[in-house]
C-alpha cells in the first residue's frame, strides 16, 4: 500500500501544475497574438525605428557652415549592410532638410512636408509597394522629423513591438504568475476536498458492518462512477457475505445434533483411556462448532444495554472452567480489587469472551503452572478483565495476528483459530479493546471495557 502511494501521482499536484502551465501559455499566446496582430496593421517599418534612431544619433552632425549634414559613421554603415534599400528624409523643424538613400519618386514631393509631420504610415501610393514612415526622433543635436523606408520586414516589427510593449505585459506576468501559483492549488484543493473526506469514509468500513455506503453527494461529477461503482462492489460483497453466514450458520447448526449423538454413545462405552480420548476429541469439536455460531451471531448481538457485573461474570468463568484447568495440569485461580464492578452490556457475549480466553489459556499455557483471572477498574472508569498463564508465550510476529479469524500459531494447534477473534469482536462491540502481552514465559490478556 506504501509502494503503491509512493509512486502514484498527487492528482492535487497534476492538476495544480498543468492548470498553471495552461494559464501562462494563454498568457503567453495573447501577448504574441496581440503582437502579431499590432505587426500586421502597423507599419512593417516599426522594425527599423529604433535602429535608424541609434544610427542617426551618430550619423546626424554639422558641416563648417552650420548646416545640417549626414556622416558616414560606423554603426549607419551597419544598418545600411542589413538594409541594402535603406534611405531616409530628415528635416528640422526650422525646415532645414537632408536626406540619405534614393527616396522614392511617389514620396519626393512630400519630402518638403516632413517638417510639419511627427508620426506617419504611408502606404499604398500609385506606383510603388514602398512603405514610408515618418517619425519624431530626438537626438543630442536636438528634435528631428525623419521619412524612411527600405527594407521593411514584419518580423523585425514584430520583435520591435514585443520589445516596446513588455511595459504591459510584464507587470501583468509579475502580477498575475505569483497569483495563478498561489490560487489554483487553493482551487483544487477545494475541488477535491469531497473526494478527500469519501477516501476518508472509505477507510472506517468495517468488513462486518453490513449497509455501509459512499455518499454521492458533494463529489465531483467525475468521480461519481467510481463511487456508484464502489457501493456496487461493497453490495455484491455483503451479499456474498450474508450467504456465506447462512451456509456457516446452517452448518454449525447441523453439526450439534451428530456431535451430541456422538457423545452419547461414546458415553455408553466402558471406561477406558480409548472413551476418554473419544471424549476429548467431541468435547473440541462440539467447542469448535459453537465458537463459529458465536462468530457468526456475535455482529449481530442486541443486549447491550442490560446491566451485567465484571466481577461476578469472570468469577463464574473460573468456577465453570477449573476443572477442565486442574484436569489439563494447571491451577486457577480469581482475584479482584473490587467487589463488584457494573456497567452495560451483555450478559451472553461477555462471559463467551472471558471463557474463550480461559479456554485459550488451556490449550496453550503447556499444561502447567497458574492460570490467574483478574478484574480491575480502568483509568477511564470502565473495567479491565485480565487472564494470565505461565506457558511458553507467543513470539512476537504472531502477537497482532492471533486476532485473526482461523489464524493459529503453529499448523498442529488445537481449535478453530476463532477464541481469540471472538474476544476481540465483543470487545469492539462494548465499546473496548483487548490487547496481549508475552514474554519467553507467560501470556496476559487484557479486556479493556470503556
Amino acid at each position: 500500500m506504501r509502494e503503491a502511494t509512493k509512486s502514484n501521482l498527487s492528482l492535487w499536484w497534476t492538476l495544480s501544475w498543468q492548470l498553471s502551465i495552461v494559464f501562462v501559455a494563454v498568457v503567453a499566446t495573447v501577448i504574441i497574438g496581440l503582437c502579431i496582430y499590432a505587426t500586421s496593421i502597423l507599419s512593417p517599418n516599426e522594425g527599423m525605428q529604433v535602429q535608424l534612431t541609434a544610427a542617426l544619433e551618430e550619423a546626424l552632425t554639422r558641416d563648417s557652415q552650420g548646416r545640417i549634414a549626414i556622416a558616414d559613421s560606423p554603426r549607419l554603415r551597419s544598418f545600411k549592410a542589413e538594409n541594402n534599400r535603406l534611405w531616409f528624409f530628415v528635416a528640422t523643424p526650422s525646415g532645414e532638410t537632408a536626406s540619405y538613400g534614393v527616396i522614392p519618386a511617389p514620396y519626393a514631393d512630400l519630402a518638403r512636408y516632413v517638417y510639419l509631420i511627427k508620426d506617419a504610415d504611408i502606404r499604398g501610393a500609385s506606383g510603388t509597394t514602398e512603405v514610408a514612415s515618418i517619425d519624431r526622433v530626438d537626438t543630442a543635436e536636438g528634435e528631428y522629423r525623419v521619412m524612411y523606408g527600405g527594407n521593411a520586414s514584419r518580423s523585425s516589427a514584430f520583435l520591435a513591438i514585443l520589445g516596446k510593449t513588455y511595459l504591459i505585459y510584464t507587470p501583468l506576468l509579475a502580477i498575475a504568475l505569483p497569483g495563478v501559483f498561489l490560487t489554483i492549488p487553493r482551487v483544487v484543493a477545494r475541488a477535491l476536498a469531497g473526494v478527500k473526506d469519501i477516501a476518508s469514509k472509505a477507510s472506517e468500513i468495517e468488513p462486518r458492518r453490513q449497509g455501509a455506503r459512499l455518499p454521492v453527494d458533494g463529489i465531483p461529477t467525475e468521480i461519481a462512477p467510481l463511487v456508484i461503482a464502489f457501493n456496487g462492489t461493497l453490495e455484491r460483497l455483503e451479499n456474498e457475505f450474508k450467504k456465506r453466514q447462512r451456509f456457516l450458520l446452517d452448518a454449525a447448526h447441523e453439526l450439534r445434533t451428530p456431535i451430541a449423538i456422538m457423545q452419547t454413545r461414546i458415553d455408553g462405552m466402558p471406561d477406558g483411556r480409548e472413551r476418554q480420548r473419544l471424549l476429548d476429541d467431541v468435547a473440541r469439536l462440539a467447542q469448535a462448532a459453537e465458537q463459529l455460531l458465536d462468530f457468526e451471531r456475535n455482529d449481530q448481538a442486541a443486549d447491550l444495554d442490560e446491566m451485567v457485573d465484571l466481577v461476578e461474570i469472570a468469577r463464574m468463568t473460573v468456577a465453570d472452567q477449573a476443572p477442565l484447568a486442574i484436569a489439563a495440569g494447571y491451577q486457577i485461580s480469581f482475584q479482584s480489587e473490587v467487589k463488584s464492578l457494573k456497567r452495560k452490556g451483555s450478559p451472553s457475549a461477555l462471559p463467551r469472551a472471558v471463557s474463550n480466553l480461559v479456554r485459550n489459556a488451556i490449550d496453550h499455557g503447556g499444561n502447567s503452572g497458574m492460570i490467574t483471572v483478574s478484574v480491575s477498574g480502568s483509568p477511564s472508569g470502565g473495567g479491565r478483565i485480565t487472564v494470565a498463564d505461565e506457558g511458553p508465550g507467543i513470539p512476537a510476529e504472531h502477537r497482532e495476528l492471533v486476532f485473526e479469524p482461523f489464524y493459529r500459531v503453529t499448523p498442529k494447534s488445537r481449535g478453530a483459530g476463532l477464541g481469540l477473534s471472538l474476544v476481540k469482536q465483543v470487545a469492539a462491540n462494548h465499546g473496548g479493546e483487548v490487547s496481549i502481552e508475552s514474554g519467553a514465559v507467560g501470556t496476559r490478556v487484557v479486556i479493556e471495557l470503556a
